[in-house]
């Protein structure tokens, strides 16, 4: 989409360059095509695990949209936050920001079975996670040292992992069916299938903004599938869409706070993850769309942003922010590095966020629709994980870090039973999988000679050394 018709080279290079407004507003809409579900996803997949999600038939299943609502409303807001800066605030940047699917294993079990009481904990979490963002922002390319490819693609596929479940248990009717004929079911799958192929159809032989909102599109023809086959029904649509309202305002402290020293813990420490991915993500912005390195302010000041959205998003309701992956590639695609084409978008997705009726029909979406979609993400970001691990020097050394931090974070999340007996701020951190992982991976990094011996590789590998 990078032609005469938008901006000379030069002009396409410069964040604060402004294209012709016929122009900038489909390329700022395509930004929020391309994060859209990824946006609002962590919101369903948390209020599923509490109990009030979609097909629970739950009377708090209103506080999922409004959820839904807050994802859309602070992405926009934190994203102009990145866009227009305020103060040292923000990189100047075209960077998208978005609800992060970083944090989902910390929150999953702090919400599990809970309904609405759950949420007090997760935004406190949120709210202090997001101080300590702004902290790391001081020294942020002073720690990078620590997370070298080898952790930081480990901890990006753990969180792949531990998603999968929660996609395939949507795809085939939702955990509210779980033990019922419905459960499984070929009209289920259909449904699920469906979306996965209009998905890689889209994504692989489609151009421009049908490659690029390829997962957007493949979920609204699962929509229009479970219409014609009955799934939904469409006064099912209807009500959501009369029982939304047609405006309404943020509301502060809704949830309340409850200080659970795991939610601080779980989201400081991602927090330290998040602000190293942001690191990432803003450098690669500069170096594939400005053809430069990103400086110290820009890194910075979208750390600081990252931080301060986190901080006031928990205040209304809506869960940690961070710069978008997908979003990044999609400036790489375009060659566009303008600011404000994203501010576009900002603002597109502010007014999404202020009027009720859009978390109306997303509520009346079918589970197998979402399941079909975030299939696709969750392995897009175990993908993205392995990505990361394939530029790691694979000497015995980095196996061994990898296959310990492996074996015990995936064990203690597939067998949380095992450590039923501790308190419950270490078992809820330690059924994450990802934390526990994470933390592995960083000590031993940091603990073990650059090389190791044979003899010590060997002891320490054991039986995960096939040689």
């Amino acid at each position: 989409m990078a032609t005469k018709a938008i901006g000379t080279p030069e002009q396409l290079r410069d964040p604060n360059y402004s294209p012709p407004l016929a122009k900038a507003i489909p390329l700022g809409i395509q930004h929020v095509l391309a994060m859209f579900v990824s946006n609002i996803t962590p919101a369903i997949i948390v209020a599923g695990v509490a109990g009030f999600g979609f097909g629970s038939n739950s009377p708090d299943f209103p506080e999922l949209l409004y959820m839904v609502q807050m994802a859309m409303l602070f992405a926009g807001l934190t994203t102009l936050l990145q866009t227009i800066t305020l103060g040292p605030i923000g990189a100047a940047l075209p960077i998208v920001q978005g609800t992060s699917f970083s944090f989902i294993p910390i929150m999953i079990p702090l919400a599990a079975g809970k309904g609405v009481d759950g949420l007090a904990a997760i935004f406190t979490g949120v709210f202090i996670g997001g101080l300590f963002h702004i902290f790391l922002g001081i020294f942020v390319r002073k720690i990078r040292f620590a997370l070298p490819p080898l952790v930081t693609g480990l901890v990006i596929m753990m969180i792949g992992l531990s998603l999968i479940r929660v996609g395939v248990q949507y795809a085939a009717g939702g955990p509210e069916t779980v033990g019922t004929p419905e459960y499984g079911s070929l009209l289920n799958w259909s449904t699920a299938l469906l979306v996965i192929f209009v998905t890689l159809s889209l994504k692989f032989f489609g151009r421009g903004m049908l490659s690029v909102s390829a997962v957007l599109i493949g979920i609204l023809a699962g929509y229009a599938y479970t219409i014609l086959v009955g799934i939904l029904p469409i006064s099912t649509i209807a009500t959501s869409w009369n029982n939304a309202a047609a405006f309404a305002l943020p509301q502060p402290f809704k949830y309340g706070f409850e200080f659970s020293a795991a939610a601080i813990i779980g989201f400081s420490l991602m927090a330290f993850v998040s602000a190293i991915e942001t690191v990432g993500d803003v450098s690669a912005t500069t170096k594939s769309g400005a053809g430069r390195e990103a400086t110290d302010r820009e890194i910075q000041g979208a750390t600081y942003a990252d931080g301060l959205g986190s901080t006031i998003a928990a205040i209304f309701g809506a869960m940690s922010n961070t710069s978008l992956s997908q979003n990044v590639g999609l400036i790489a695609m375009t060659g566009i590095m303008s600011r404000q084409v994203v501010t576009i978008g900002a603002l597109f997705l502010i007014i999404c966020g202020l009027i009720p009726k859009v978390g109306g029909l997303i509520g009346s979406m079918p589970i197998e629709v979402l399941g079909g979609g975030v299939i696709v993400m969750f392995g897009m970001v175990v993908a993205a994980g392995v990505s990361i691990l394939s530029d790691v020097n694979w000497n015995r050394r980095n196996m061994v870090i990898f296959a310990i931090a492996l074996s015990i974070g995936l064990g203690l999340q597939l067998e949380p039973s095992t450590i039923a007996s501790l308190p419950d701020t270490p078992r809820i951190l330690l059924t994450s999988g990802m934390l526990p992982a994470a933390l592995i991976a960083i000590i031993l990094n940091l603990a073990l000679p650059a090389e190791l011996s044979e003899e010590s590789a060997e002891a320490l590998s054991d039986h995960f050394d096939q040689d």
